[in-house]
């Protein structure tokens, strides 16, 4: 179907009753009334200690946190979760992995964000049956059905830069005496491809095997301006010659028609949709819970990368001709057992939209920042740890000036990350006084012109902070730039004018006559030498590891022998080698998978204990995970562990003592630095709880901050202090605990 878009035109809200009930006796009325032949539980984030509201975890940059570890048979029936997190495109940063049954490869294995069906690392509400989205998109909620038959495990792992400082999370379950027969394992998968893959359909899902597929999130990027979605949607089942599904058009797939809208339903919607520029950003959700795709030997599903294309001066080319644009999606699907045979995801950064991106902190200019109009200056932790640049605007025209540093000449996309609050104004963004987003070759589908620059609306009746607001998409040599925005105005309903914002973001643009691979080479981001499968064997993924030629190569391969966890102890000596490596990305994955696998010789300890002084705080960080993992053997690391504690990086401080309270009694000689660490009143809340916690881990060992405790107690009941002397009494059975 020919599209013919518009800009954020805003659906109204509707809200849908999610069930998932399986098995079910049957659809009838009487169901709700019939007792059921399970029981119900829930695993949370919540602190054990009565006294606390310290409800959250915290996940470091390279921590993965076991959500749910469950015993079967039983059937997860819903997830709930909402973070408190600064990164830009976090949710693409977080990954999500559940294994069923044991194995050790993950049946789901996505971003946190996409598989709550929004894209690009964004947060959208979202109001469908199988996934709901609110609060802005910061209330995730799953309500796919999760069977197992021995056990279950969810993990997230934050393959971020910077700490999810607050992660709340449930995991609702249910206890089964048996399943049936019959009963597949719900699987999600993500992929990518940075073109797509000249030549060839994007394919959502490739595997054989015995199953039904049930839905498709999917992200686009435009690199091109015009309408990108005349590319129609295919499924080939059992290996047939000609799709026996076929579509019309990439907003058919979705639904919807003559375009695509912000809407979101049941069974499809669109949270994501920005026109026809180069840059607009795209996520679609389709449940196929109505019309599942059910396949006996083998799936491909994928969809056309074609739409409308333009000459140089924005004339119509094509109608109907393969675009390189940058498709992201996560497949949904039931199948019989568990699959292994599908390609290791992109890691980390390599999964954000453009896969560069630069995250700018610019309340730290607030020295060369200048007002015309209004005064700018700097706003701490609103809104849950997150610090604005603010501007209080006198009216429409006032106007605050950023500098900006851009590292090399190109084509850079600019993403605010955006306060809105209920005394905020409406402003547009200017670079070198000139308007963004202004685009003067008219995309060729569109019906309306889009001259830009659009406009930031910032009344919103609550404060929220960072909503992510592509500014444009411009041209810019090496050097300082100056960023403006100016008030245009305000809602009727605000009380002011003022603005703030988070951070700016630049994504460089590649070089698509260089970066478009042909249609015989993989096109992930990640350069591997060939794709890495799951189930292969440990010596496999070591003989790659010799034969990788770039440090690229090398990152990649480290993450993944890290998944094999304890099992991957045989690695131990090749990633201790790696912490050596001078290239940081190589000591970090190193340091990572020593984490995951908690080896620990003399030799890797000793490493370990070297890296905690490297430059880069991520290695740092990595390293203090793996020397937690490692436990009592790594008490060599003590001092030097100490001395971390005394640093300027929070998180580096936190992996510190994290690894000291699982080193336990032999990190004695650490108590006096973690008491003093509660007795500092400038000390923060998480450095202070995690001291708390490493004195607790320590048991009798730490009776010297006994004292400290106890006034800390006397004069905060709710800091868990009383529980603190309790366990390092040996006496944390008589804690007061929900359980």
């Amino acid at each position: 179907m020919i599209g013919r878009s518009r800009r954020n035109l805003v659906a109204p809200v509707l809200l849908f009753a999610a069930a998932s009930a399986l098995p079910q006796a049957n659809d009838d009325s009487l169901d709700m009334a019939r007792m059921k032949p399970y029981t119900a539980a829930r695993v949370s984030s919540a602190n054990r200690f009565v006294a606390s509201n310290d409800d959250s975890k915290r996940i470091l940059p390279g921590e993965t946190l076991v959500m749910a570890d469950l015993g079967g048979p039983g059937m997860v029936t819903h997830i709930w979760l909402t973070v408190a997190d600064s990164e830009f495109a976090w949710p693409r940063l977080l990954r999500i992995r559940v294994y069923y049954d044991g194995h050790k490869t993950p049946s789901v294995d996505a971003p946190l964000g996409d598989f709550f069906a929004v894209g690009h690392g964004s947060e959208r509400n979202v109001f469908s049956n199988m996934v709901r989205d609110s609060s802005m998109g910061r209330a995730r909620n799953s309500y796919w059905p999760m069977p197992y038959r021995k056990s279950c495990r969810i993990t997230v792992t934050n393959e971020g830069h910077r700490m999810a400082a607050m992660f709340y999370y449930h995991v609702d379950y249910r206890n089964y005496d048996s399943l049936p027969d019959d009963v597949g394992y719900f699987h999600a998968y993500y992929r990518q491809e940075r073109p797509a893959r000249r030549g060839r359909n994007y394919a959502f899902l490739d595997i054989k095997g015995t199953g039904h597929y049930v839905g498709t999130v999917m992200s686009v990027v435009q690199t091109q301006v015009s309408w990108f979605g005349e590319g129609d949607d295919l499924f080939y089942v059992d290996g047939a010659a000609k799709p026996q599904i076929v579509g019309t058009g990439s907003e058919d797939y979705f639904n919807e028609a003559w375009g695509l809208r912000d809407v979101t339903g049941p069974w499809t919607g669109t949270p994501i949709t920005e026109g026809e520029k180069l840059g607009s950003r795209l996520t679609g959700y389709r449940w196929h819970i109505p019309d599942p795709v059910p396949f006996k030997t083998s799936l491909w599903a994928g969809i056309e990368h074609a739409g409308w294309t333009a000459n140089p001066d924005g004339s119509v080319r094509s109608g109907f001709e393969e675009r390189p644009d940058f498709f992201s999606s996560v497949a949904f699907w039931y199948q019989k057992g568990v699959n292994e045979g599908l390609p290791e995801p992109p890691y980390g950064a390599d999964r954000l939209p453009l896969g560069n991106a630069k995250q700018l902190t610019i309340e730290n200019a607030i020295g060369d920042v200048t007002a015309e109009h209004g005064k700018a200056s700097v706003q701490k932790e609103v809104d849950w740890e997150k610090d604005l640049l603010f501007f209080d605007g006198e009216g429409p025209g006032a106007k605050v000036n950023v500098p900006i540093d851009i590292p090399e000449d190109g084509k850079y996309e600019l993403i605010g990350l955006i306060a809105q609050a209920p005394d905020y104004g409406d402003y547009a963004a200017f670079i070198d006084g000139k308007p963004m987003n202004l685009d003067e070759r008219q995309p060729s589908t569109s019906e309306i012109p889009l001259p830009g620059p659009d406009v930031i609306y910032g009344y919103l009746p609550e404060v929220y902070v960072a909503r992510d607001w592509s500014l444009g998409m411009v041209e810019l040599a090496k050097g300082r730039h100056t960023l403006s925005f100016i008030c245009t105005g305000k809602d009727s309903r605000s009380a002011g004018y003022k603005f703030g914002i988070n951070d700016i973001v630049l994504e460089k643009m590649p070089d698509l006559s260089v970066a478009q691979p042909a249609d015989d080479q993989p096109s992930e981001t990640s350069a591997a030498p060939g794709p890495l499968y799951r189930g292969r064997a440990l010596a496999e993924y070591l003989r790659s590891l010799k034969a990788a030629s770039t440090a690229a190569e090398r990152t990649r391969m480290l993450y993944a022998i890290g998944e094999f966890g304890p099992d991957g102890a045989a690695a131990a000596p090749e990633l201790t080698a790696a912490l050596s490596d001078a290239d940081p990305d190589v000591r970090s994955a190193a340091a990572s998978s020593l984490a995951k696998i908690g080896a620990g010789s003399e030799s890797t300890i000793q490493a370990l204990i070297r890296v905690l002084q490297d430059p880069e705080p991520r290695v740092r960080i990595l390293a203090g995970l793996a020397l937690k993992s490692i436990g009592p053997n790594a008490a060599p690391a003590v001092p030097t562990l100490i001395a971390a504690l005394k640093g300027t990086e929070l998180t580096v401080r936190l992996a510190a003592a994290q690894a000291l309270g699982a080193i336990g009694a032999k990190a004695e000689p650490a108590v006096p630095a973690l008491a003093a660490i509660l007795a500092d009143k400038n000390e923060g809340r998480f450095m202070f709880r995690t001291a708390m916690i490493a004195l607790g881990q320590m048991g009798p060992a730490a009776k010297g901050a006994i004292p400290t405790l106890q006034e800390i107690a006397a004069k905060r009941p709710d800091s868990t202090a009383a529980e603190t002397i309790l366990l390092i009494e040996g006496r944390g059975n008589e804690a007061r605990t929900y359980y």
